[in-house]
């Protein structure tokens, strides 16, 4: 019979529940501990909790409404009947299957299992609430939606039209377009590729380029977010002042300046009401995200309509009901207190008889059958100040506010098709984000797409060209372009317009700040700890104060036209890493590379990383550089006080491919003499009690070295087992690490375990390294206790060995006396060339000149002449080698008998090259010498 188990759980207000349960099946005591509840979650009044212990679900009822953090369990062990069958010992404590398959479909990306804290494992059995996730349509479709149909398309896609003609406007939307789409299509496949956790698409570029890449394209594309914010807002408050009540006006009349752009009243009206509406959504999203999506759904309910009200209008289009305007021949005139009449005496105040000539009255929406499209396909791209291409307005006319072009008009739509990542960002909510994402996503860039491109083609063939060329509405009394076109009220648009920018702005707001805790609680920012809290209900509220802060920045430029651009850049260098993310990795085709989106290839990744660049220049350069700029401080700023991780990102991986390629070609053929440069194996012996290095100096030797550019080593033997001394190895490794980060040297460490340690140190000589990358300088230091027998033995031992294997062997003695890397020495540098070594001797004292420790040294040469050499020529031959070697030194020759030259040295010269011989050579090239 299965023991009935008593819990007691200890809520957050000390009040006590008991509930009683059933544990079935149960197979192993592990429901003793202590669980964390994460902040955010509730439990509502006659609500259930789902508490997972073990193998088992069992349902306690919890009788307040009040949030809780922490449950205890009261019963610490439980008795069973089934155990004492393991067959080795230390095998009951292994995971049961089912508990092994719970840690997988409950794997937490962001922290490697392999890689968890004792505490990090103690909490991933938690307490979870169920919670309502949403679905493809709430979660995705109809947020991204919302992001995408903003401002922009009310206030500016008339204008775009008419400056850019039908062509070119349908170019600058189908690019935008078209880079939008490929970027979600990477996107679908990285966030397909894994679990997508909360903090979307700065998640899935942070675990695709690693954290440098990820700390700053996150920080760029919070920075967009925060600032499509002001852009929202902004342009909520032009149509509530332009269009919708102009009498609320707190500086007066809003009227354009002489130049035909924005008044410094409507600017001053812009930055008072931006700021109000601004904190207003802040306070709004402070109070939670389930009032934004009642709030969305309503807002997205208003932009359907407005939409749909455009192509209701184009259909029952009639000039003969619809608005009109005046002109003075192909010259827009604004409304007024006056007729459209030759007679009129406001007009003939200002024009002449020839002008007033070719004064009409024209139907501004004639209609799809008028034939205006023709009239409308070329461009009419003006300069600051002109009321048509090459001409200045005067008097009345309505007048450009801007100089035109293409590159300008791609910079101001773009930001109305960057809100594609709306759903990804709210993967955290999603029920399942590797499915939710991409349908979402990609059907929302359809269908905004659709309504976009046919917008484009619909206005040109209905509205006149001077009057799509009408950014404010001057010449129909201040009214909205587009919202004439409405049918049945242009208020259909304007009240649709409102909310649908105040609802972008909202929906921005929301993600800016959990995008900035996301980052944060990542740790990759040092500087960002502070905003990694939460408050009690899950909400970064820090957050959200700094996203305030900065999006009244956007308000206070106070300016659509001039924030626009900033969004741009930011999110095309966003989408530009999104692509680049997505190439890379199917490039590398890494094992680990399987996303279950499979309509996607690298070379529309490509083709979409290629498009991000290309409008990020058309957009503006410097705007391009500003943001690069950015991103490369951030990028440094990670790299040299971020935090390490390590979460097998695809630069990892391209690292790791680069690698082989070179390592392979390394191996197709023995390095040139110029390629070669000492690859140092330092033989290091370790302290038996502190693991440390015994000679420590020996280190300092290697790393001032480094300017070879070669490849250091650091490795010792411990003597014992492996299979009882690898924690003891793997200790030593991580001091002996630690050690060569404190010098500073850039390499690696090895520790082996051997029975015998002379045995040990043979075998690293033979088998450390790989490929061309094996070592070619041995460091040895002479023993302190020479000339005893293991000492000896040892150091005979490693020579013969690394004879055999043709490397060179450098053993310092007096190890100690070495200068350490903060000494600064003076003085001259002695080297004593008595045997030919191929030029060894002369290029350890050149690197140590490299060095700032040895930089104020002299270099000095002396080499040996037997009585029967010509010293003086000698010398000659000598003073030219080393001018072609390109070192600075002083050469002297000293003469020696026979006698005074130790047999051993003499010997080896002989056996090694008869030492005439070679110096009569010096003169002859390379090829003669081969011969």
């Amino acid at each position: 019979m299965k023991p009935a188990v008593q819990v007691q759980y200890n809520f957050a207000d000390s009040t006590p529940v008991e509930a009683e349960g059933h544990l079935k099946n149960f197979k192993m005591a592990r429901n003793s501990g202590k669980y964390d509840l994460r902040d955010g979650n509730y439990v509502e009044e006659n609500e259930f909790v789902e508490i997972q212990l073990d193998d088992d679900v069992v349902n306690y009822k919890k009788s307040t409404g009040r949030p809780f953090k922490t449950i205890y369990n009261a019963a610490d062990t439980v008795e069973t009947t089934e155990g004492g069958l393991a067959l080795y010992e230390g095998e009951g404590k292994r995971p049961l299957l089912t508990n092994f398959l719970r840690g997988v479909a409950s794997y937490d990306p962001a922290v490697s299992n392999m890689h968890k804290t004792k505490n990090q494992a103690a909490t991933s059995e938690q307490v979870t609430v169920k919670r309502n996730k949403m679905g493809t349509l709430i979660g995705v479709y109809l947020p991204t939606l919302q992001n995408i149909f903003g401002v922009l398309l009310f206030l500016r896609l008339t204008w775009i039209v008419g400056s850019a003609g039908v062509v070119q406007a349908f170019v600058v939307v189908a690019l935008s377009c078209c880079t939008t789409l490929l970027t979600a299509v990477s996107m679908s496949a990285i966030a397909t590729n894994g679990k997508v956790p909360a903090g979307g698409s700065y998640f899935m570029i942070s675990r695709s380029l690693g954290p440098e890449f990820g700390g700053a394209v996150g920080i760029l594309f919070y920075l967009a977010t925060t600032f499509a914010a002001s852009m929202y807002i902004l342009g909520a408050i032009e149509i509530l002042l332009t269009y919708m009540a102009p009498m609320l006006s707190l500086f007066g009349e809003i009227r354009p300046s002489a130049d035909g752009g924005i008044s410094q009243e409507m600017f001053n009206n812009m930055r008072v009401y931006g700021t109000i509406l601004l904190l207003v959504l802040s306070l709004i999203v402070f109070i939670g995200v389930q009032y934004v999506n009642k709030f969305a759904s309503f807002f997205l309910a208003c932009v359907i309509v407005s939409i749909i009200s455009i192509y209701i209008g184009v259909i029952v289009a009639n000039p003969d009901t619809g608005p009109r305007i005046c002109l003075i021949g192909d010259k827009l005139l604004m409304s007024g207190n006056y007729s459209c009449s030759p007679n009129s005496t406001f007009l003939s105040d200002i024009y002449n008889a020839s002008e007033l000539a070719l004064l009409r009255e024209i139907p501004g929406i004639p209609g799809i059958a008028s034939g205006v499209f023709t009239e409308n396909v070329l461009d009419k791209y003006m300069a600051k100040g002109n009321v048509i291409p090459g001409v200045k307005a005067v008097g009345n006319q309505v007048a450009a506010d801007i100089t035109t072009s293409f590159t300008v008009l791609i910079a101001i739509f773009f930001p109305s098709v960057t809100g594609i990542m709306a759903g990804s960002n709210r993967s955290g909510d999603l029920e399942d984000a590797q499915k939710s994402i991409p349908k979402g996503t990609i059907a929302a860039i359809l269908t905004t797409s659709l309504v976009y491109l046919t917008c484009v083609l619909l206005m040109g063939a209905t509205i006149e060209g001077p009057l799509l060329r009408d950014k404010f509405g001057t010449s129909l009394s201040g009214s909205l372009v587009l919202g004439e076109l409405c049918w049945p009220h242009p208020w259909v648009m304007l009240i649709g317009s409102f909310l649908s920018t105040v609802g972008a702005g909202l929906q921005s707001l929301t993600g800016a700040p959990r995008l900035l805790q996301a980052i944060a609680s990542d740790s990759i920012i040092p500087i960002l700890d502070f905003f990694k809290v939460t408050s009690k209900r899950g909400e970064p509220t820090r957050a959200l104060i700094l996203t305030f802060l900065i999006a009244e920045i956007g308000i206070i430029i106070a300016s659509l036209d001039s924030v626009a651009p900033i969004i741009t850049i930011f999110f095309l260098m966003c989408y530009s890493f999104v692509n680049l993310a997505c190439t890379l990795q199917s490039l590398l085709k890494a094992p680990s590379w399987r996303p279950r989106f499979r309509y996607f290839h690298w070379v529309g990744s490509l083709i979409g990383l290629g498009l991000c660049i290309t409008m990020m220049v058309i957009t503006g350069w410097y705007y391009a550089v500003g943001a690069l700029a950015i991103a490369c401080v951030i990028y440094k700023y990670i790299e040299y006080s971020g935090a390490r991780k390590e979460w097998g990102d695809g630069l990892r991986g391209l690292a790791m491919q680069t690698a082989r390629h070179s390592l392979l070609h390394l191996e197709e053929g023995p390095p040139h003499t110029k390629n070669w440069r000492p690859q140092i194996l330092v033989l290091v012996k370790l302290d038996k009690k502190s693991e440390n290095p015994l000679y420590p100096r020996i280190l300092s030797l290697a790393s001032q070295l480094k300017k070879g550019k070669g490849l250091t080593i650091a490795a010792s033997v411990i003597e014992g087992n492996i299979t009882s001394n690898a924690s003891q190895a793997e200790s030593a490794k991580k001091c002996l690490k630690a050690c060569m980060i404190e010098e500073k040297i850039k390499g690696f460490t090895d520790v082996i375990i051997s029975k015998d340690v002379i045995q040990g140190l043979c075998d690293l000589v033979q088998s450390c390294g790989m490929g061309g990358l094996k070592p070619n300088t041995v460091v040895l230091n002479w023993s302190e206790n020479w000339p005893s027998k293991q000492s000896w033995k040892l150091l005979v031992q490693v020579i013969r060995s690394a004879l055999a294997k043709k490397m060179a062997v450098l053993i310092p003695k007096n190890i100690n006396l070495f200068p350490q890397r903060s000494d600064r020495l003076s003085g001259n540098i002695d080297i004593w060339w008595i045997v030919h070594d191929g030029g060894l001797l002369m290029l350890l004292p050149f690197l140590f000149k490299q060095h700032k420790v040895w930089r104020n040294c002299r270099l000095r040469i002396f080499t040996v002449a037997q009585m029967k050499d010509n010293s003086i020529k000698l010398e000659q031959d000598m003073k030219k080698l080393v001018y072609d070697l390109r070192i600075d030194a002083y050469v002297e020759v000293v003469e020696m008998t026979d006698h005074d030259i130790s047999a051993y040295t003499y010997e080896r010269t002989l056996r090694m090259e008869q030492r005439n011989e070679v110096i009569s050579q010096m003169k002859l090239s390379r090829k003669e010498q081969n011969k």
